[in-house]
């Protein structure tokens, strides 16, 4: 078991480190795109750099981007208000989190259930993205592989949350 957690955390964490470059990429192509646009208007439409695609590729950008980095993040970016938990003992505390974070893997589960069925969907028909006519089912795909690791990354950090509960007794 202990393995299994070290290689999906491994695995969470390069996500996190992709999450990273993708926010990169998004800023770096608003900022082209704003360029391009200004110069184009500038030169009155004699300096034409503008490209198709730059839309698609910041929204599918921060789809990912926030994805990618969810299954890293499940475990300690949970916020806790100290108003309802001031007066809980530890053990409470941790049963509280372990269970809001079975909720999150959960959550992803479901969602990845909901993707990987849109990506059968759109492979069937062949749909494309508007702009650059990336087919949806790869980004569906991805999409569904990207919430079934936060479901197994919540469902495995929930059972270490719980457990610490039970030895912190």
């Amino acid at each position: 078991m202990k393995m299994l957690m070290n290689v999906v955390e491994r695995v969470a964490y390069a996500m996190h480190v992709i999450s990273g470059l993708l926010l990169i990429t998004m800023m770096v192509t608003v900022l082209l795109d704003v360029v391009s646009r200004t110069l184009f208007g500038a030169s009155g439409g004699s300096i034409d750099f503008t490209f198709h695609g730059a839309v698609e590729i910041v929204s599918y950008g921060l789809l990912f981007m926030v994805l990618f980095a969810l299954p890293y993040s499940v475990s300690s970016s949970q916020v806790i208000v100290d108003l309802f938990t001031e007066r809980m003992g530890e053990n409470a505390k941790q049963m509280l989190a372990g269970i809001f974070t079975l909720g999150f893997g959960l959550m992803g589960l479901g969602m990845a259930v909901k993707f990987y069925e849109a990506t059968l969907r759109v492979a069937e028909t062949g749909e494309t993205t508007q702009d650059l006519l990336i087919p949806l089912s790869y980004l569906y795909a991805v999409t569904a592989a990207a919430t079934a690791m936060l479901a197994l990354r919540g469902l495995l950090v929930a059972i270490e949350q719980l457990q610490r509960r039970g030895n912190a007794s």
